[in-house]
């Protein structure tokens, strides 16, 4: 099976950001070259004002995205390949707690990062779902921490080679 990922780096607020995956998604629709089987966003809670980040979420779902978000930061997602955590930090707090964990000084965009983390990318998606469950009347915005990034590697998952 041939697998073909695109990857869009927008790095802009979460409205703006699911808009402009609207557009990509549109634009490929109908096109047997360009369609997708699959569209993403990819974002953070980070600082945006509260209902914006649901608003995204909605938003993007009800233009058939699917949404990997994290609250409050990605690097959520990294931690959780080494414990479990229930207890929102704070952004610079993620970071102390990465680099102990990496044993070196945690910088953002580290283009070896999935390498360094992949023999433990189970565990990290066990937490990740095992704190998602957490919540039972889910809202995104409000739970911190969660993430849904493990979902969207679990997708890609299925396309890996052995």
């Amino acid at each position: 099976m041939s697998v073909n990922v695109q990857i869009k780096g927008l790095g802009d607020n979460t409205d703006s950001l699911v808009e402009r995956a609207i557009a990509i998604k549109q634009e490929g629709e109908g096109n047997d070259d360009q369609g997708y089987a699959q569209a993403w966003c990819v974002f953070d809670r980070d600082s945006f004002p509260p209902n914006r980040f649901n608003r995204a979420i909605q938003l993007a779902e009800s233009h058939g995205l699917r949404v990997a978000y994290s609250n409050e930061a990605f690097e959520l997602w990294y931690i959780l390949h080494f414990e479990y955590l229930q207890s929102g930090l704070l952004r610079d707090e993620y970071k102390a707690k990465l680099s102990r964990h990496l044993k070196k000084k945690y910088e953002k965009k580290i283009s070896t990062m999935y390498d360094e983390l992949r023999t433990r990318q189970t565990t990290a998606i066990r937490n990740a779902a095992r704190l998602l469950v957490s919540y039972p009347q889910p809202n995104p915005e409000q739970d911190n921490p969660s993430t849904t990034v493990h979902l969207l590697v679990q997708e890609l998952n299925k396309f890996r080679r052995a």
